[in-house]
């Protein structure tokens, strides 16, 4: 439940527009919890339009290969009554299952009225993105693929239970699934895989009278799944990648079941809305500008599946969009390393909108750019997402394109003339790449975060991170962004994982950049600018700055000097106040770094191929080393939402004097060296001044 505190600090966020627009909703919202029991029925379907389908059929032949064995495995184990949720691997939900029980906290959600059940209270509702997740029925697909590569109706049957039971435990209105517009969105875009999969409306799902009957329950409440996301858009300062999903959602399901002329009217006024927003949520340069890049995948896949339907219904969206989505494609293949690894900048909650592939090393981000690959004809994406084996294209790639999509694949592969070359400056998303022989075993990539906090007012899922760093060598991730871990529960650790101690730039007086105002909310928004990037003969040079710290007693200005020279990168952070400050530098290590910290603050720092040393060219006033520490000291690394690993931090702290006059000449200026050396190469020299 949110404090009274909360809630004044949200309204500061809005527009009087976006006040009167929520008042309206909240009317509506009581209006309809007094006619809940007069819920009207779905009109009758059109069953004529209900045969189209924009994914191609998998044949039963693809089931011997290995990436389709393992759909197969993963779909005995779901009819065994194990279902994977986050880190809880194969949980038991039940047979039939529980669809309104958390399965982490075990507690069972009320059954009322969807709007007046408040979500963020554990006490009520348990932890809901837990509960949630199992709701979005991405483990139905799962069954559906698995029953059309083999042919066995187990898997058949236990999709019609799942499904049957959902709809006499979800009625339209009632319980926690039924509350939040993107949720109902991405369970329908899911639910059009299955149908897809499994037939379509002559289905054998669908024989006899009880098939007939459970067909004319799904399809009302279809129906109602359209209706309310359509009645209940996300919209101003909550229209982020929310808006994006519920009408991806609407588009989708209006393809896929056009059997009603209110969901074709729909549909065509969400089209609209998903072209206007795939173009302002994400930037000309490729990047997603809730500075999040887990949610540019979540994003790429509403676009992606929703710009196949369209077109498989004989329709498509302007030009400029799919530009959009394939400048937003290359923008994920700059972020990625030689080793294959992409920084996780801004929030990540593990959240897909279908799981198509049950690979162990399956990896969202390369089968997206394999897709992108074969959407836009690029040979360069088809290098990259191949990475380092031979060109073997995913099952989600598969399972969306056609059996037809390997043999393309490979042909793209066989056809390059080039590998992928990433684009250096993103100055419309605020990154900036530095560094030498990309895309190889001695590739250098130093990762400047210099864009703003987050989209539009709250900047929901953005972090403090002005001027954070991450680098990688020879495909060795070395300092990283540590993660997310949690959000609605634990919020010690929701403050540390998205706060400026959690990232690779520096900490004044023990503050954030930014401040947090709950869970998915900031405010005094720090302002983060480029001043300066070139690239001539060879060097590369930023210099970026930030206000985050303006608001204290004695306001402070931090400004980061990059450059690359091959071999050589230097940092300068320059701290510009009149008054005394505490400034402190994190280094943050991914989790298989060998981190030993040695007399005067220098860090030594192994992983494989790789021996890097920090010296601190001024000797900090205390250096420290954490691994496994509290939630003020850090020394973790979250990979995967719900679980965090131990990982060395060093925090350097250094009392910066008064400044006499405060001005960027006298500023202090602090240096720090690193040398790094690869084992099986001739010893090079990278060197960062701070």
């Amino acid at each position: 439940m949110q404090t009274f505190a909360w809630y004044v600090q949200r309204l500061r966020r809005m527009s009087s527009a976006e006040v009167a627009h929520r008042l309206g909703r909240a009317a509506r919202s009581a209006r309809s919890r007094l006619e809940m029991s007069q819920s009207p029925a779905a009109p009758p379907p059109d069953l004529a339009f209900a045969e189209r389908r924009f994914l191609p059929a998998l044949t039963p032949g693809l089931a011997e290969q290995p990436g389709f064995a393992a759909i197969v495995a993963e779909a005995e184990r779901l009819v065994a009554g194990r279902i994977p949720v986050f880190d809880l691997r194969h949980c038991h939900l039940g047979d039939p299952p529980e669809w309104n029980r958390d399965p982490l906290t075990q507690r069972l959600a009320p059954w009322r009225t969807a709007s007046a059940i408040d979500y963020r209270d554990e006490r009520e509702v348990g932890n809901i993105k837990y509960l949630w997740e199992p709701n979005r029925h991405l483990h139905l697909v799962t069954l559906a693929q698995a029953h059309a590569l083999t042919g066995d109706d187990q898997y058949l049957r236990t999709l019609a239970r799942h499904l049957d039971s959902w709809l006499a435990q979800c009625p339209v209105g009632r319980g926690p699934n039924w509350i939040s517009p993107l949720e109902l969105a991405i369970r329908l875009i899911n639910w059009s895989l299955v149908w897809q999969l499994i037939g379509g409306a002559r289905a054998a799902l669908f024989q006899g009278a009880e098939g007939s009957q459970l067909r004319e329950r799904w399809l009302s409440s279809i129906y109602h799944h359209v209706r309310t996301i359509a009645g209940n858009l996300s919209r101003f300062s909550s229209a982020n990648n929310h808006l994006i999903g519920e009408a991806a959602g609407v588009v989708i399901a209006a393809s896929t079941w056009p059997c009603w002329p209110q969901v074709r009217g729909w549909g065509e006024r969400c089209r609209g809305i998903l072209e206007q927003e795939c173009l302002g949520q994400n930037a000309a340069d490729g990047g997603n500008r809730e500075q999040a890049i887990a949610y540019q995948q979540f994003v790429l896949d509403f676009l992606v599946i929703a710009g196949l339907a369209l077109r498989a219904s004989g329709q498509d969206f302007v030009p400029a969009f799919w530009l959009r989505v394939e400048s937003m494609i290359a923008f994920l293949a700059s972020m990625t390393d030689a080793g294959g690894h992409v920084p996780m900048i801004g929030d990540a909650d593990d959240g897909y909108v279908v799981r198509l592939s049950q690979a162990p090393d399956f990896c969202p981000y390369r089968s997206l750019i394999a897709t992108g690959a074969l959407l836009f004809d690029r040979t360069d994406f088809a290098v990259l997402a191949r990475h380092d084996g031979p060109p073997r294209l995913d099952t989600k790639s598969i399972t969306l394109l056609g059996p037809e999509a390997p043999r393309r694949y490979a042909a793209l592969c066989a056809n390059a003339r080039r590998d992928f070359s990433p684009r250096h400056a993103h100055p419309d998303s605020g990154y900036y790449l530095l560094g030498e022989y990309f895309g190889t075993p001695r590739e250098v990539r130093l990762l400047c975060d210099t864009g703003p906090l987050g989209y539009l007012s709250i900047a929901a899922h953005g972090h403090a991170d002005a001027l954070a760093v991450v680098l990688s060598i020879a495909g060795n991730e070395i300092l990283v962004d540590p993660g997310t871990y949690s959000y609605h529960t634990e919020p010690d650790w929701r403050r540390y994982f998205r706060g400026t101690s959690a990232h690779n730039t520096v900490v004044v007086d023990g503050v954030d950049q930014s401040e947090q105002r709950g869970n998915f909310m900031w405010s005094d928004h720090a302002s983060a600018r480029c001043l300066e990037f070139s690239e001539r003969a060879g060097r590369q040079a930023l210099i970026a700055e930030h206000d985050g710290y303006r608001r204290l007693r004695d306001p402070l200005i931090h400004r980061r000097a990059v450059s690359f020279e091959p071999g050589c990168i230097e940092i300068v952070d320059t701290l510009q106040s009149a008054g005394e400050h505490r400034a402190c530098w994190r280094w943050h290590f991914a989790e298989n770094v060998r981190v030993t910290l040695l007399p005067r603050g220098e860090i030594r720092a192994e992983a494989a191929r790789v021996s890097v040393l920090l010296t601190p060219l001024e000797e900090p006033d205390r250096a420290t080393l954490y691994r496994g520490g509290t939630a003020e000291e850090g020394g973790w690394v979250s990979r995967r939402f719900g679980v965090k690993v131990p990982s060395s931090t060093v925090s350097w702290e250094s009392l910066i004097p008064p400044q006499v006059p405060a001005e960027a000449a006298s500023a202090p200026t602090l240096r720090t060296r690193i040398t790094w050396t690869l084992r099986d190469a001739a010893p090079q020299r990278l060197r960062v001044v701070r």
